[in-house]
């Protein structure tokens, strides 16, 4: 007789496939971001297997203090660290690769053991083994048999959220700029070498396209060179010129039909290449 198949096997099935090469892919990646987002993969596809397991409390505990809190911490870790941080290669801690081994073969053995006692053993069932309801059991073990595990593991990671912010927090070693000292410095800059205090032109001002490569032009119709991020210059990926002449020549065609109007001269030529961090504030 062929048993039905549950819910709890077709998801099973389904997402231990997924959990399986995100896991294998967080440990095998070299970018820290990359193995967050596949460890957060494996938190909500274990948080999916607790819901098809009847345990409502430990897959919003998963959801909320897992995925939410937890993993978020690591982001902020690896915000702090910087994703381009390289780890040294040299075994600081004499024997850590055999404590490692013996450590995998551990969680092996208990993991064998694990799936072993669930296939070939006796289960009891979830309504037998806790009638009361799962979140009723659970606070009963927390807060019962297992309180002062529970207890010192609560202390454990407030400590290690108040290392973490020692670690992060620096000392400010000058005075912090207020706007006044800000404003001072672009008048000063203007009484001695003539450099306009007011904000750079926007890319895209005067302009049909709206973009950061595209130069801004000047009142007289020519274009602005300051108004265009010196990387994108080097890059190459600045607007062409001939085509931005080309819509100034348009507008000053349409303008000119018009009477009364008249329309300053473009210079002929304008060098996006030639400007250096002086010349901006």
């Amino acid at each position: 007789m062929i048993g039905l198949v549950t819910g709890a096997q077709v998801a099973f099935w389904m997402l231990a496939p997924i959990m399986v090469l995100a896991a294998i892919g967080m440990v095998l990646v070299r970018k820290a971001v990359h193995s967050a987002l596949l460890l957060a993969t494996v938190m909500v596809c274990l948080a999916a297997q607790y819901a098809a397991q009847d345990a409502p409390f430990l897959f919003a505990v998963q959801i909320i203090v897992y995925t939410g809190a937890i993993l978020m911490l690591f982001l902020f870790v690896l915000m702090l660290v910087g994703v381009d941080a390289s780890d040294s290669l040299v075994e600081t801690i004499r024997g850590q690769r055999l404590l490692a081994g013996l450590a995998f073969i551990g969680f092996g053995a208990l993991l064998v053991a694990a799936v072993g006692n669930a296939i070939y053993g006796n289960p009891t069932g979830l309504a037998d083994a806790q009638p009361d309801g799962n979140p009723k059991g659970i606070a009963q073990l927390l807060f019962g048999k297992y309180v002062f595990a529970f207890e010192v593991t609560s202390a454990l990671l407030i400590t290690a959220a108040l290392g973490a912010m020692m670690l992060a927090h620096r000392e400010r070693l000058t005075k912090k700029r207020t706007q006044r000292d800000h404003a001072e410095d672009r008048i000063r800059k203007y009484a001695e070498s003539g450099v306009h205090p007011g904000p750079l032109p926007t890319p895209g001002v005067l302009a049909r396209h709206n973009a950061v490569d595209t130069p801004a032009l000047l009142p007289d119709g020519s274009i602005a060179p300051t108004s265009v991020s010196r990387v994108l210059q080097a890059r190459g990926t600045v607007f062409p010129e001939s085509e931005e002449r080309d819509e100034v020549q348009k507008v000053r065609e349409i303008s000119e039909g018009d009477p009364g109007d008249r329309v300053p001269s473009e210079p002929e030529s304008t060098d996006l290449s030639g400007y250096g961090e002086g010349d901006k504030l």
